[in-house]
């Protein structure tokens, strides 16, 4: 479940908790706990009385503890204290302010390796120097790698140690999504595309996550390049990340590779055997387990291309040590790597995503590619959401129309128009394919 608050994460932790304890016992003592703040060193709650934290500690607190490292994926102890003390919550209040999931992001618990160690360094250097040393800074790798992890790294350290700055962290889709959005209200009268500039072009650091997503999208190529020549103008950093080379990028606007490539471009390709040790052993690590070190050899030498299968797996090997109390083995590994990689790279793409990326793509809705409204633009776009539709998915003709609200002759019509209009149209073709690229990336 996604978790952005600490209310959320307290949430979460309660549901972890129930599957331990009986109803009465929950009722009893848990309604009577508050999250006051939570940090890389401890997890506070606050007890209504004395009687209710001496319970709480002497009986529920491993149980407690273990639910927290279930949620947040990290060791993180829990600390009771008791509602009046106001110093205390104050305290705890103003050392939470802020704090999401994005926070423990760090370069402390990055593990550095062979194929990602100067993407490493040169964020770091941006880190400890933004917009002195290597502005812009392009982080380019496939899925997996820890790009956002750098990223989100760079964003916290510079937010501890140049507390005054505007740092603005967002992802290229909602990048996009915004943009659409302010162009629509704008229209309307209510000016909040002035908002939208205001936000973007006012910041000392702007970092944008996978911004392949706005390749091929003219309005809001127009907008970053506008925005990127107003921050640089004024030595403000700008920091992105892609899941290719620039060059790969069929559709991205050129004068936006020119910025890209004046600066800096790091890359991180695919972890190797021994990074990918280091990965297991810093989790094991975090979790206060212990394996084998033939299991840790194994998990390495099997999981080679996503650091997430990586995770996925050592979080379902602390839930099985800690919740099952059992030893794991070469068996129970072998099946969860299978568990992990089917769920992660057999997810199909769903007709809505790829019906969302290419009205981003064309500049109209969703709701009108799935109308019957004849405009050239949605007409087209239409048949390339089917076009691609059939090119990416296992889904028939039929199930297609059905998806789209047409029968299967108008699809395979479509799809075939499609095909026939690429033949003459590089720029179309390359725009189509991008749309594919980012598909399969955000899966």
């Amino acid at each position: 479940m996604a978790v952005n608050s600490i209310n959320d994460i307290w949430s979460a932790v309660c549901e972890e908790c129930k599957a331990q304890i009986s109803e009465i016992a929950f009722d009893t003592f848990f309604k009577y706990l508050k999250p006051e703040s939570v940090s890389g060193e401890e997890f506070v709650l606050s007890a209504s009385n004395d009687y209710i934290k001496g319970m709480i500690q002497s009986v529920y607190k491993d149980i407690i503890n273990d639910a927290i490292e279930k949620v947040m994926g990290i060791k993180i102890p829990a600390k009771f204290i008791v509602a009046d003390d106001e110093e205390k919550i104050k305290k705890a209040e103003e050392e939470c302010e802020g704090l999401t999931f994005e926070s423990f992001f760090t370069f402390d618990n990055f593990v550095v390796g062979s194929t990602n160690r100067f993407a490493h360094a040169a964020s770091l250097a941006v880190a400890e120097n933004p917009n002195i040393v290597y502005n812009p800074l392009t982080i380019y790798g496939p899925s997996g790698v820890g790009k956002t992890h750098l990223m989100l790294a760079i964003k916290n350290h510079i937010k501890k140690k140049f507390p005054f700055k505007n740092v603005l962290f967002v992802r290229g889709e909602d990048f996009t999504n915004q943009l659409i959005k302010s162009l629509h209200e704008g229209k309307l009268g209510m000016g909040t595309i002035d908002d939208f500039r205001n936000k973007y072009r006012n910041v000392d650091v702007l970092m944008i996550d996978d911004i392949h997503f706005i390749a091929g999208k003219e309005s809001t190529q127009e907008e970053f390049f506008n925005t990127f020549n107003a921050l640089y103008q004024n030595n403000k950093q700008i920091i992105v990340t892609l899941d290719r080379p620039l060059k790969e990028i069929k559709t991205l606007d050129e004068r936006i590779k020119g910025r890209l490539a004046a600066g800096l471009p790091a890359d991180i390709t695919l972890p190797d055997f021994e990074t990918r040790v280091g990965i297991i052993n810093r989790k094991a690590q975090q979790y206060d387990i212990e394996l084998d070190e033939n299991l840790v050899f194994y998990i390495a030498e099997k999981i080679k291309s996503n650091t997430r299968q990586i995770e996925g797996v050592m979080t379902k090997l602390n839930a099985l040590i800690k919740i099952e109390n059992k030893k794991p083995n070469i068996s129970i590994v072998q099946s969860f790597i299978k568990d992990i990689i089917n769920d992660t790279e057999n997810a199909p793409i769903s007709v809505e995503k790829i019906i969302s990326e290419v009205a981003r793509s064309y500049n109209v809705s969703e709701s009108d590619i799935l109308s019957n409204k004849r405009s050239a633009n949605l007409v087209l776009a239409r048949k390339v959401a089917m076009y691609i539709t059939r090119e990416i998915t296992d889904l028939s003709y039929k199930t297609i129309g059905e998806s789209f609200g047409k029968d299967h002759t108008t699809v395979l019509y479509g799809v075939q128009t499609i095909e026939k209009f690429l033949q003459d149209k590089p720029y179309e073709k390359e725009l189509i394919e991008d749309i594919i690229k980012n598909l399969k990336s955000s899966t």
